[in-house]
């Protein structure tokens, strides 16, 4: 059992997005307790008070089984949970009358998260409200990709992305020709079904036309936001996650994030990646993270504690900062980074002297803090362990 003075965190997930939780609530003297299914570096934070390793987080039986265990074990009546990956945020929200019982749920019902969490709904949400998304194609059947309309490359991505990574370890597919777009939407419908899979334009450009609007979102309005430019992903092309992103002003996607949110009634943590598209000028929605988000530390370096935003509105707490983050602060994370970088600077896609340029200027690491050293050897000695679960 965990004696605390006041409710503690569950972080269902153990990685760096997980580790700066920690650290937000942490330092605030909040008990963190970590849930995870994976050999995660957040347990080696002088921050968390409690961790708990189970077989498997990745579907709603197993997620709702091991928090009861956790809450028999530990204690952990009215903690407030923090879901960090697609999958529990989905099983949570659809458990989420019966996870109230013992915890504090601090994620939207199930109808706004499921408009996140299928990308066919959030499309479809997202041309109802104006808010302008890639051309995309429902292709049933391969006879239907006569229907595409433009020209090549292609994305293939699924609607609903955890079947598809785990049997792929990749966010999406490109593909440039005909014959190559047929057998990968066949390959895709074998792996997730035919009516999951997605045929999408691809919008043209890399990391500078790379951009997310995230926020803490209640009752139609942004308690706190940040906008960030992913300058770099791993992978670049379609990454799993950010490795290098920057604060920046908001060029205007404030005003159609905050209305697709209040359509499909949201509450929460959220990001909003978008790619500006040169050819007319607009700024297009990809996806939809109803969660805590990769870079998320990035914002307590530019002024905002993100974690504690939402602690502050379950419990009621006064704001802990003016809700703006402030531009032109870097944040990396070296363990995908510099393998990235490496393989763009062997394709020639980007040159040695920016990249040097960039590093120098990080004013935060993912992993690293001089006054929490262990998650960092924690992560080289997971490394060869993270490539091999999920390529880091």
């Amino acid at each position: 059992m965990i004696a605390a003075a006041r409710p503690g965190a569950v972080v269902i997930g153990g990685d760096y997005q997980g580790l700066a939780i920690a650290r937000s609530l942490g330092r605030r003297g909040i008990s963190v307790f970590v849930l995870d299914d994976e050999r995660g570096i957040a347990r080696a934070s002088r921050y968390v008070t409690a961790s708990m390793r189970v077989a498997s987080l990745r579907g709603e039986q197993e997620t709702v089984a091991a928090l009861a265990q956790a809450q028999r074990r530990y204690g952990l009546e009215g903690w407030l949970l923090y879901p960090t990956r697609d999958e529990t945020v989905a099983a949570i929200a659809r458990a989420r009358e019966h996870l109230a019982a013992s915890y504090r749920v601090a994620v939207a019902p199930w109808a706004a998260i499921h408009a996140a969490w299928d990308k066919r709904e959030t499309y479809r949400v997202a041309g109802e409200v104006g808010v302008a998304a890639p051309r995309s194609w429902r292709v049933g059947d391969l006879a239907s990709l006569a229907d595409i309309d433009c020209p090549p490359p292609w994305v293939i991505k699924p609607a609903i992305k955890e079947r598809f990574f785990y049997a792929t370890g990749a966010k999406a597919w490109r593909a440039d020709d005909r014959e190559q777009l047929a057998r990968r939407v066949r390959e895709a419908g074998e792996l997730v079904g035919a009516q999951e899979v997605i045929v999408q334009e691809m919008i043209p450009g890399g990391g500078e036309a790379q951009v997310s609007y995230c926020a803490m979102f209640k009752d139609g309005r942004a308690l706190a936001t940040m906008t960030a430019q992913r300058l770099r992903q791993h992978p670049m092309d379609f990454g799993r996650a950010t490795t290098y992103a920057r604060t920046i002003a908001d060029p205007g996607l404030a005003e159609p994030s905050l209305r697709l949110l209040s359509a499909i009634g949201y509450y929460g943590l959220v990001e909003l990646e978008y790619k500006l598209d040169a050819r007319d000028g607009q700024f297009k929605l990809l996806d939809v993270n109803p969660r805590t988000w990769g870079y998320h530390g990035l914002a307590q370096r530019a002024g905002v504690d993100f974690p504690f935003h939402l602690y502050a509105d379950v419990f009621g707490l006064p704001a802990p900062d003016a809700g703006r983050c402030r531009p032109g602060v870097n944040w990396v994370r070296l363990a995908t980074d510099l393998p990235t970088v490496a393989i763009e600077l062997r394709r020639r896609r980007l040159a040695a002297r920016p990249v040097l340029r960039s590093l120098c200027a990080a004013d935060a690491e993912a992993v690293f803090s001089a006054r929490d050293p262990w998650p960092t050897l924690a992560e080289l000695a997971l490394v060869p362990y993270m490539a091999l679960r999920r390529g880091l």
